[in-house]
């Protein structure tokens, strides 16, 4: 877009507001109303949140508790690196995680150069999309979420929501309170570009791999069947 045309957009906006006030405004903007939220994979929030991590080419375990957590990080870490060793946020819960019940020797702070594999918190997870939600700042580094090549997010089975216009209300809600993060990163899947030769490549410009570990009360039946709804398509 040329300065022309901007412009010309810009003028066309500030002439249809002209001469209303602003509470006329605000209430042509409430009649609007919101698009209706995708439709989920199931009604099961839980199930629905796993079936599209699944659907975005991320991976996931599912932890009972944080012994459990801590040995499926392991594993994973273990399994891509032959190492035990992972960069994690300054998150206080992550820091209280009981890593010597996995070997594992984390670095907390922000990724570097040279690391491969970095561990985030993640705030919540919706189940419209599959996309876990970071809350940015001192503790949560937004490099450590975009910048390895391996991926790692912990979230809590109880911090799920249905949909995008809950994340919000829960962000308006805390910010009202004073918790005003720098950033708000909305991870769905790993990187991936389909720009060379229409082919989706992952890992073009950010991780290319998105491991989800889900703690909590999980049943073996709900987990079964989000594969299930996967493997069915």
């Amino acid at each position: 877009m040329n300065d022309d045309s901007r412009s010309r957009i810009m003028s066309k906006v500030r002439g249809s507001c002209a001469g209303n006030e602003a509470a006329v405004i605000d209430q042509a903007r409430e009649a609007l109303g919101s698009a209706p939220s995708a439709a989920l994979p199931h009604t099961d929030t839980c199930i629905a949140f796993m079936t599209n991590v699944l659907r975005n080419q991320g991976t996931l375990d599912v932890a009972p508790d944080r012994s459990a957590a801590v040995k499926m990080i392991a594993q994973y870490v273990y399994q891509h690196y032959r190492s035990h060793r992972l960069v994690a946020g300054n998150d206080p819960r992550l820091a209280a995680m009981p890593w010597r019940d996995g070997g594992v020797l984390p670095r907390f702070g922000e990724l570097e150069a040279g690391e491969q594999i970095a561990l985030s918190y993640a705030q919540w997870g919706v189940a419209e999309t599959g996309a876990t939600v970071f809350l940015s700042g001192k503790h949560n580094p937004s490099r450590n979420n975009f910048l390895p090549e391996h991926h790692v997010v912990l979230v809590d089975a109880d911090s799920l929501l249905p949909d995008l216009e809950t994340l919000w209300q829960r962000v308006n809600a805390s910010m009202a309170q004073g918790d005003r993060p720098r950033g708000i990163n909305c991870v769905a899947g790993p990187s991936s570009t389909g720009d060379i030769e229409g082919q989706i490549v992952y890992g073009a410009h950010g991780p290319r791999a998105w491991h989800v570990v889900l703690l909590g009360e999980v049943s073996a039946e709900q987990s079964d069947t989000a594969r299930a709804l996967h493997a069915g398509e």
